[in-house]
């Protein structure tokens, strides 16, 4: 998500560069084909010091992988190493677990990994301390997959403080606790533990329907939600329901 894209692809634009996708990200290749750009020591540096947003980016080049996580860190990006030495890196620990690669690190907020011939080396475009963390909740909340672990907590085991504590908040006379799934159940999970009302599973959830939220149309948002979610009328019908939800965004959902 990079906040200065448009105005960078303006500028770009009224030079004569030609974009062919409507991509933020593509400004960053205008940006590192600058001869300016390409002249300077670090001309990968130089140019994420002149994006302003949140991102962590990955890039491939002739003979070398880049990976850069904004300065702010509120994108996540990690290391990991294969059984056979290979790095490899990504958004969340759970890509890591899918090919059997360890996890070594978090890539840290305005740090550059490079992966080589020579093994793996970093530098940062920004100065330590110069600028504040702001981790991303959505991540925890919503985005990310329950068994990675993210800035340092697992996610099912965050989301399941988020339901104990929902549980003290707002407490509740109920017969069952439901979630809305996938991303609501871990909440879900933790509030029918603090509460010691019963869980159980009240939606069917299909799975080739997509995240509902960031579909541009509220029509089509309401037609996908019907689609992809089903009640269970044997869980909940004749008792007082505890629905748990990760979040509301638009409230088409809810």
């Amino acid at each position: 998500n990079l906040i200065n894209a448009s105005l960078l692809r303006d500028e770009y634009e009224a030079y004569g560069s030609l974009f062919k996708s409507t991509s933020d990200t593509e400004i960053i290749t205008h940006l590192l084909a600058k001869p300016t750009h390409v002249s300077k020591p670090d001309p990968l540096a130089h140019v994420l010091n002149h994006l302003q947003g949140a991102y962590s980016l990955l890039f491939l080049f002739d003979n070398r992988i880049e990976a850069a996580r904004g300065p702010y860190g509120i994108r996540p990006l990690c290391i990991g190493q294969t059984e056979k030495g290979a790095y490899v890196v990504a958004s969340e620990t759970c890509a890591l677990d899918a090919i059997g690669a360890k996890f070594i690190r978090e890539v840290e907020p305005g740090e550059i990994v490079r992966l080589d011939e020579n093994g793996l080396s970093s530098r940062f475009f920004v100065k330590a301390g110069t600028v504040t963390p702001a981790h991303c909740i959505f991540e925890h909340i919503y985005f990310a997959k329950q068994n990675s672990t993210i800035f340092g907590e697992n996610v099912h085991e965050f989301r399941k403080k988020l339901g104990r504590q929902l549980a003290k908040e707002h407490p509740a006379d109920a017969d069952v606790v439901i979630p809305v799934p996938d991303s609501g159940t871990s909440a879900a999970i933790g509030y029918a533990e603090q509460s010691k009302i019963p869980f159980d599973m009240g939606f069917v959830r299909s799975h080739y329907v997509g995240r509902t939220f960031i579909t541009p149309d509220q029509k089509l948002r309401e037609l996908e939600v019907k689609l992809k979610l089903a009640i269970v009328n044997e869980i909940v019908a004749g008792k007082r329901v505890v629905v748990v939800d990760d979040s509301i965004v638009r409230g088409t959902t809810t």
